[in-house]
């Protein structure tokens, strides 16, 4: 009886292995990679037929293939080979929405070029392109469309108006991102919506075709590993966030380089649930405007067990920015929360150059900038082996009282030029400054470091 059972045990996991390895060609499906045929349906019957049979890869390859939404489903993975392009079709009605919300701006999300909701073992694979195509939803393109398309009046204002992501995985677990190029999506290019154990390496993403055209979002999701990618991106690069009460924990990102217009490693802005354990490492920043590292609790969020090491910025607009607030924006009609906090965060090991004075968003810049709010100090802060080399300060620079803001969207521009070139901090319960330096290529008639309602400051 054992024998018979030890046979059947490896007969059905010889059969499993032979099911997970099958592969299925979107050509066998009616799919063209001519560059005009509109292959929605035929790219996503070879996924739902691959799932069907177990599991396995499906292949797009050797040409270029417009698509509309296509979702994956369990146990399939996504294969576009090298000299391969998939695109996004150019005409909004092609695209689905998966498990739509409104974002931070206001704008409403959800569609997707590749989605998946509620699916397990799947992933996106191979060393071609995929392209959102972006472009053709900006403003005059939309509208260059309705004319084309004869839409009625009464449904033009819904037309276009959910810019889709590249790619947007909910309630998924179990994700592998390898080896793929991410172009210009309308909107973020990859976004994990509760979901967990998502594996992303080695991918290329560029993402500047239109507006909040973020890089990796991670929200609400966990046990997570970001590893060997690069991100450029003209909205956030790597961004962990939670638009739901849910946290967003286990995440290590390793080898990364990333380049932004906006932020390169950013918590928040939308931060309802927590963030915690978290380990950022060994990452490189470059030509960066809108801030290096970037943490924000402002809509409740506990930040806290984070570790950000090793990390080199050049070119980059204040290195280091950490904000306590007191928006409390709601999401998906979920409750307002109370006021976070922000606690054992260390940060060490970062070299930086900050941008020159005619190219700062605010001019004179400043290296370090931590608030909390006159009610809520932020707890414990770690800054160990930190040098920032910064331009200096103009000439016949006019100081002025820095504004609370406490309920304003967190963005450092916004509080305009700061007392201090190196670190200025506010409202902090437990600051530790461990060799931390600035460096000034040009005199500055501020202070190098301000602190105010710090309760308790060491400094070795």
């Amino acid at each position: 009886m054992k024998k018979i059972a030890l046979l059947i045990l490896i007969i059905l996991l010889i059969s499993c292995k032979s099911s997970s390895n099958k592969v299925y060609n979107v050509t066998d499906f009616g799919a063209k990679g001519d560059s005009l045929t509109l292959n929605t349906k035929f790219i996503q019957k070879a996924i739902d037929k691959c799932s069907q049979n177990g599991g396995g890869k499906v292949i797009v390859n050797k040409g270029i293939y417009i698509s509309g939404t296509i979702l994956l489903k369990n146990n399939v993975t996504l294969h576009v080979s090298q000299d391969t392009k998939l695109v996004g079709s150019s005409n909004p009605q092609d695209y689905k929405s998966t498990d739509a919300f409104t974002d931070a701006t206001g704008q409403e999300r959800g569609n997707c070029l590749i989605g998946a909701t509620d699916a397990a073992n799947i992933g996106i694979s191979g060393k071609g392109i995929i392209d959102g195509n972006g472009k053709a939803f900006l403003y005059k393109n939309i509208q260059q469309k309705i004319k084309e398309l004869n839409i009625d009046k009464n449904e033009e204002k819904k037309f276009g108006r959910n810019r889709p992501f590249l790619i947007r995985f909910v309630r998924s677990n179990n994700i592998n991102l390898t080896n793929i190029n991410l172009r210009q999506p309308a909107a973020w290019t990859c976004h994990f919506y509760q979901s967990n154990t998502i594996k992303v390496d080695d991918i290329s993403i560029y993402s500047h075709a239109n507006h909040n055209n973020d890089g990796v979002d991670l929200d609400s999701s966990f046990d997570i590993k970001i590893t060997n990618s690069k991100i450029d991106t003209g909205d956030d690069s790597i961004c962990i966030k939670t638009t739901s009460p849910k946290p967003t924990y286990n995440v290590f990102v390793k080898n990364c380089e990333l380049k932004s217009d906006w932020g390169a490693i950013k918590f928040g802005t939308e931060s309802m649930g927590d963030f915690y354990n978290i380990n950022i490492k060994d990452c490189k920043i470059y030509d960066t405007k809108g801030g290096g590292i970037k943490l924000l609790s402002v809509d409740g969020a506990n930040i806290n067990d984070i570790t950000i090491d090793n990390i080199e910025m050049e070119n980059v607009d204040m290195p280091i920015f950490i904000r306590l607030g007191e928006r409390l924006r709601t999401y998906r009609n979920a409750e307002k929360q109370s006021v976070g906090s922000i606690n054992n965060i260390n940060i060490k090991n970062i070299r930086a150059t900050t941008r020159s004075l005619d190219s700062s968003r605010v001019s004179s810049p400043s290296g370090i900038f931590i608030t909390g709010t006159e009610n809520h100090k932020i707890e414990s802060v770690l800054l160990e082996n930190i040098e920032i080399t910064l331009p200096g300060s103009e000439k016949n620079l006019v100081l002025k009282p820095v504004e609370e803001n406490e309920k304003e969207y967190p963005e450092f521009s916004f509080f305009k030029v700061l007392p201090a070139y190196g670190l200025y901090g506010r409202h902090i319960e437990n600051l530790k400054l461990k060799n931390v330096k600035f460096n000034i290529t040009a005199s500055d008639i501020r202070e190098e470091i301000i602190l105010e309602d710090v309760t308790k400051k060491t400094t070795h």
